[in-house]
């Protein structure tokens, strides 16, 4: 299944299916050198697979977490495409979840000011969420993703094959990022994840919460307008990943930031689903901390937060909330 996403000059596809990484020269172009970047927490075949197909392959596989996605990090990805003489005409491919596509996308965005990124997303978290939409960055300072650009990819690739070495966990992970979707866009998508079993169901809610992601993406770019209701559970959410790194998952964390951002009924409902994918809906962290990380976080603004509320499922509205009422609500979810 392809997905068009229409942004003028920045336009690209968005390939979804079974079995895409050992047909990849049928989407973009690999007779080129091309840089694969993974991280040691993915399958080696992937990135190999990658590399069978391309003219002179270049593999950096980095260290599992989000001490990859650093300034440190970054400077490898730089030296080694300088190193090997990578030119504007060259490629960097990110095989792996959003931490890799995040740092490689960057550092594509930044060499030479700008050579060719491709995406393959190997986690369900990746594929429906950071693999769309352009947003790359690093962490720096002890704050997520606040160095960055908005860089579009030249290809996405979506192969579900690459899902089946995940654990459960993980699937629910990414799975978080799909609720958010359907719970502030999609009525009917809420309820065929509500029914959804195991991860052979979940491939077709992959492909739907991509689209409407896409829609997004073509109406607002670069986050000055509608883009801001994918930050639904995040807000709250990164505070909480500050406190609880790394002992919760960043789908985890967006889980628990949605539960006091809706409407009892609609919390209910959350609180149901999320259970049984054996996600959280209490956790025991330090409040002060995450208040912390969510003053600084690039929402923020003189005093205020924009958050996104969910009165029913499959709408949402904006609301401005201090930061009194935002410890408030993060104390509904503090528990074990």
């Amino acid at each position: 299944m392809k997905i068009h996403v229409s942004l003028q000059e920045n336009s690209y596809d968005i390939e979804t299916g079974n079995g895409l990484l050992t047909h990849l020269p049928d989407y973009i172009d690999l007779n080129r050198k091309v840089m694969i970047v993974t991280d040691a927490g993915v399958p080696a075949q992937y990135a190999q697979t990658v590399a069978d197909r391309c003219l002179e392959p270049v593999i950096e596989t980095l260290a599992v977490g989000e001490d990859s996605k650093s300034l440190q990090g970054f400077t490898r990805l730089e030296e080694s495409l300088l190193t090997h003489d990578f030119s504007r005409k060259d490629l960097v491919v990110a095989v792996g979840g959003g931490v890799v596509g995040d740092l490689a996308g960057f550092a594509a965005a930044c060499y030479m000011r700008g050579i060719d990124f491709v995406n393959i997303p190997t986690t369900v978290l990746s594929q429906v969420d950071s693999s769309i939409g352009g947003k790359c960055a690093i962490n720096f300072c002890g704050v997520k993703n606040i160095v960055g650009a908005f860089y579009q990819p030249k290809a996405v690739i979506i192969d579900h094959d690459v899902l089946k070495t995940l654990p459960r966990r993980h699937v629910a992970n990414g799975l978080v990022e799909a609720i958010k979707m359907a719970a502030t866009f999609d009525a009917a998508l809420f309820e065929e994840i509500e029914r959804a079993k195991e991860l052979s169901d979940l491939y077709p809610v992959i492909a739907r919460a991509i689209d409407l992601k896409r829609k997004v993406v073509e109406e607002d770019e670069k986050e000055t307008g509608l883009r801001k209701v994918l930050n639904f559970g995040h807000t709250l959410g990164h505070g909480v990943e500050a406190a609880c790194m790394p002992a919760l998952l960043h789908g985890e964390c967006v889980a628990l930031g949605m539960l006091p951002m809706c409407a009892p009924s609609v919390r209910t409902r959350l609180c149901d689903l999320l259970r049984k994918w054996d996600l959280h809906t209490a956790y025991d962290f330090d409040t002060d901390l995450a208040m912390d990380a969510i003053r600084h976080d690039k929402k923020g603004n003189s005093g205020s937060v924009t958050t996104v509320y969910v009165e029913q499922i499959g709408a949402y509205e904006m609301r401005e909330s201090d930061y009194d009422s935002l410890k408030e609500a993060l104390l509904t979810i503090q528990g074990s």
